[in-house]
């Protein structure tokens, strides 16, 4: 069995346990995935001070695990703008992928252009960040935001879906994007919602980093 260690950045439990479903079903055959919750910070992350935080909660979630890390085979931090994900790689003998960035490497294959729709304006110049540190910039297209509060909108389903389809129809429309990625861990079940609902990829970052890993790993599906 492949075990499978998801972090949610994000201090929240339901949170985690959609975050582990969601990972599952991208789970191929004799692969599992288990989550842990980050609990030092917000029940979601929505702007740089948090996302910096948040890093150093990660890594107490890897260091709690002791003696049972030689369990795991693979880890996915779970939060949009992978934070703490360098922090684990240099205390992790495994591979750790971030969901910012397996969905932006999978957004921009064949060199398309890729957008981002999310919920957080105050996260746009970290997202920014992660795309150059990827080299990935020239490909990025930008973001297009959703109205109102991240939180309060991330708590109504249906409206979360629909306000982040017309900002990937923005990245369409207006940015010429050939792919849009969902940006949010705990926007990953809109992702997987919106992916039939356009004519251009729309890469759920949870899946995407589910993918990547069982990729290193050799986890054939």
């Amino acid at each position: 069995m492949t075990d499978i260690l998801l972090i949610n950045p994000n201090a929240s439990s339901a949170t985690t346990e959609m975050m582990v479903k969601i990972a599952n079903a991208e789970a191929p055959a004799g692969c599992r995935v288990t989550g842990r919750t980050a609990m030092g910070g917000p029940s979601m992350i929505v702007n740089e001070r948090e996302l910096e935080a948040a890093a150093v909660e990660v890594l107490k979630v890897w260091r709690d695990a002791g003696t049972t890390q030689s369990q795991w085979d693979g880890v996915i931090v779970s939060a949009f703008g992978d934070p703490g994900i360098d922090l684990v790689r240099a205390n992790a003998r495994v591979p750790v992928v971030g969901i910012a960035e397996a969905s932006m490497r999978e957004a921009s294959q064949g060199r398309r252009r890729f957008g981002i729709a999310t919920v957080t304006p105050d996260l746009v110049a970290p997202i920014e960040q992660r795309a150059r540190a990827l080299g990935l910039l020239g490909l990025y297209t930008g973001i297009r935001l959703t109205q109102g509060d991240p939180r309060e909108l991330a708590a109504e389903p249906q409206a979360l879906e629909e306000a982040l389809a017309r900002a990937v129809q923005r990245c369409i429309d207006e940015d010429s994007a050939q792919a849009v990625i969902i940006g949010g861990g705990p926007l990953g079940q809109a992702a997987l919602a919106l992916a039939p609902r356009f004519g251009v990829p729309v890469i759920a970052p949870i899946s995407a980093a589910m993918r990547q890993l069982c990729a290193r790993l050799e986890v054939a599906s």
